[in-house]
């Protein structure tokens, strides 16, 4: 992979494509967000919402680009609820999970480095949630792959109160791949399991550490269990089971803050 095309595809990292009228409207609104780019279907209807969207983003300068339809739904990846629109934001605090930003990151670090990771969350209430959470608290990075999680799209961003413009996160194409680089440069990888015997509030040491969390059906996988370093639970009272894993990874967040 020659340098300009890694760079290439480190910039599109940054870059988060939302789709659907009212959602692009609200975004092209929201002052503080850096609108790069509006895509729009040649077949949109003139008036109405479009128009307000028009108006909205000659106001700002954003530039504007007409698509087919099939064209934008390929910009969009969802043809079906994209409604003829679609709007590229910069989101300076994403990157793509790499060896460089790795090395760039531990290299001469003085505090471990805390990275979070969703393992099969399927629920975008629940994916906007954990990033909320973990945004919150500071977490260093939220691991978020292309495939096995919820779609980074108008739920998700929803859900997340708009935090996912401004979370720091690190984007792959798969989890088990990110998490194997991640234990290559020295980062110790936990995962949350309610019988383990060290909890969350209780782990060993206060090196780097990424620490995984289960799907809402079926938790975390077992390559990943195979993977993983350590087992972490979060300790439970009055026959309460388990959390919800947005409840979890809340708890996880700030836990490894206080490390």
């Amino acid at each position: 992979m020659n340098s300009s095309y890694a760079q290439k595809k480190a910039d599109l990292r940054s870059v988060l494509t939302v789709y659907g009228r009212k959602s692009v409207l609200e975004a092209l609104t929201d002052e503080m967000l850096s609108c790069q780019t509006l895509h729009m279907a040649d077949s949109n209807r003139k008036g109405g919402i479009i128009a307000d969207i028009e108006q909205r983003a000659a106001a700002r300068g954003v530039p504007v680009r007409l698509h087919t339809r099939d064209a934008l739904s390929r910009i969009s990846r969802n043809g079906k609820q994209d409604q003829g629109v679609a709007l590229d934001i910069a989101c300076p605090a994403f990157a793509a999970l790499d060896q460089g930003w790795l090395q760039a990151r531990l290299v001469g670090s003085k505090a471990p480095l805390t990275l979070l990771a969703m393992d099969g969350v399927t629920n975008p209430q629940n994916v906007g949630m954990i990033i909320r959470s973990a945004a919150a608290a500071g977490v260093d990075g939220i691991i978020y792959p292309d495939k096995g999680l919820a779609a980074l799209g108008p739920l998700v961003i929803k859900a997340s109160v708009g935090t996912v413009f401004r979370a720091p996160l690190l984007r792959c194409e798969r989890l088990l791949p990110a998490l194997r680089l991640c234990q290559a440069q020295g980062i110790e990888v936990s995962y949350l399991d309610g019988n383990a015997d060290n909890s969350i509030f209780e782990q060993a040491g206060a090196g780097h550490r990424v620490y995984v969390l289960g799907g809402e059906t079926h938790g975390v996988s077992a390559e990943i269990r195979e993977l993983a370093d350590t087992a972490l639970s979060i300790p439970m009272a009055g026959g309460v089971e388990s959390l919800n894993v947005a409840v979890s990874a809340a708890l996880v967040a700030y836990a490894s803050q206080r490390r």
